[in-house]
């Protein structure tokens, strides 16, 4: 084949798998023995989903990252702008390429694409190979015994675990070999991917994208959260999950990585047996989201169960505002919808929360809501979002049902007792007793004087009325069980 001969360069596209350690497909172009190029390709013009624009955000400092750790290496890393098929095909013939390798993407649109590239490829000449460095396992590995894929994720988790090989991670050398002549790329900058006029990432600063952050990310969680995770990762105003979201989607750090680290961990100290398992079903439940995405294409656009196309969605603007403000009168809910705005992210409690206020209290479209989280989540996840906001909705695989409506009140008293959560998000509140804080509309008006606090001026009144929301809810969903 014309692609043995090792003196032609393979390329590496990268993806979503912005790292060196544990990169399956670098792995394979340096045992290659050929000069490597890394390229990445800002998809413009393919059927691929557009990236939000806090994803931008990411990945803007993540590429430069990357970049860094490459050049440690002796390589450079290649930007190039347009349809993928197109680029590598292009770039692949411009430096006389013998083999292209890339890390497998899920989703649909990528599978469809990246199968057609690896056809142009091969009938150009060139060996194309693609790896999982992306899941535990490959979604067409865990099936049901009747051959199918999961819906339900106990059963799934319950199959995948044991499946979840202890291989070692595939070494890459302290140095890697570029070729003689580089080909041309474009410039990071003059992509603009990140914000000006106005810079809304202002409030972005905690965060430490690319490997070097999700590493220390990941070792700090560790250290620090992994005991007692089980309790610590429901109240919002503690930092009790991982974040470590954000890295795995951008493939910053795998999650392989993730699992061998957390099992090294453990089995230093004991009594974690408990955290530990709660901390890999959350592994697991992104797993779960990804197979669903592979088998269901249309996850992020049509209802897993057909019969919540007959759902009478309202069209409600003016609540639709509110909601993306943080304006509903519900402190926890827009504590939660300010915090999205503010920083790129959202505990997770609290996006279950607003997710259900959208979806029951407003009976506003999960695809709405889909769209808006995908445009300011720096985590946002096709897969994850998708089943996620289903799973909220009641429509899609394993989901809660639609009867089960969070009542915001109960929420925030149960998981921010003390409105610390709340304060810190909507700070005109900061005056209000723990007794009312998630309530404001039931305080006395001496309470509410004493605070500094008046209600329409301040801080809105509820949008709706938590019992009669509920009851219309209710009523829409028995609407759609009798088909009327």
């Amino acid at each position: 084949m014309v692609g043995a001969n090792p003196a032609r360069p393979a390329l590496v596209w990268f993806r979503q798998d912005l790292r060196l350690a544990d990169n399956p497909a670098l792995a394979a172009a340096a045992a290659s023995g050929r000069p490597i190029i890394p390229v990445f390709v800002l998809a413009v013009g393919d059927t691929t989903r557009p990236r939000g624009a806090a994803s931008l955000w990411w990945l803007d400092k993540s590429l430069r990252k990357l970049a860094e750790s490459l050049e440690a290496k002796g390589l450079r890393l290649v930007l190039r702008l347009g349809d993928p098929q197109v680029q590598l095909l292009s770039l692949a013939q411009e430096v006389g390429a013998g083999l292209v390798v890339w890390n497998r993407l899920y989703d649909p649109a990528a599978v469809e694409r990246d199968t057609a590239i690896k056809r142009d490829l091969e009938e150009a000449g060139v060996e194309a190979r693609s790896f999982n460095g992306a899941l535990l396992n490959e979604p067409w590995t865990v099936r049901t015994g009747a051959g199918g894929p999961f819906k339900v994720f106990t059963a799934y988790w319950r199959a995948a675990k044991p499946m979840v090989a202890a291989e070692p991670a595939p070494v890459i050398p302290d140095e890697l070999t570029g070729p003689r002549d580089w080909p041309a790329g474009d410039h990071l900058d003059d992509w603009r991917l990140h914000p000006t006029a106005p810079d809304w990432s202002t409030g972005f600063s905690d965060w430490a994208p690319g490997e070097a952050g999700a590493l220390a990310r990941l070792e700090d969680f560790l250290q620090h959260g992994l005991k007692g995770y089980s309790e610590r990762r429901d109240p919002p105003a503690r930092d009790g999950g991982s974040r470590l979201s954000p890295h795995l989607h951008w493939g910053e750090i795998g999650p392989r990585q993730v699992w061998r680290m957390a099992l090294a961990h453990a089995a230093s100290r004991p009594g974690l047996a408990d955290d530990l398992d709660k901390f890999l079903s959350e592994l697991g439940w992104r797993e779960f989201n990804h197979q669903l995405l592979f088998n269901l294409p249309d996850l992020a656009k049509v209802n897993v169960r057909p019969e919540f196309d007959r759902f009478a969605w309202r069209g409600d603007p003016a609540a639709l505002a509110a909601w993306r403000r943080g304006r509903t009168g519900y402190p926890l809910v827009d504590a939660g919808m300010r915090e999205l705005w503010a920083t790129g992210f959202m505990h997770n409690r609290v996006r279950m929360v607003v997710a259900s206020f959208l979806v029951k209290h407003l009976l506003i479209d999960w695809r709405v809501g889909e769209a808006w989280f995908w445009d300011t989540l720096v985590d946002a996840d096709l897969a994850n979002n998708a089943a996620n906001w289903q799973w909220t909705a009641g429509s899609g695989a394993d989901a809660a049902p639609f009867f089960r409506i969070f009542n915001p009140v109960a929420q925030g008293e149960r998981f921010d007792p003390e409105g610390a959560y709340v304060r810190r998000w909507v700070p005109e509140l900061a005056g209000m007793p723990a007794g009312y804080i998630h309530a404001p509309w039931t305080a006395p008006a001496a309470v509410l004087a004493q605070a500094g606090m008046r209600l329409g001026r301040d801080y809105p009144h509820p949008i709706v009325e938590h019992a009669e929301a509920r009851a219309r809810a209710l009523a829409a969903f028995q609407d759609l069980r009798t088909g009327d």
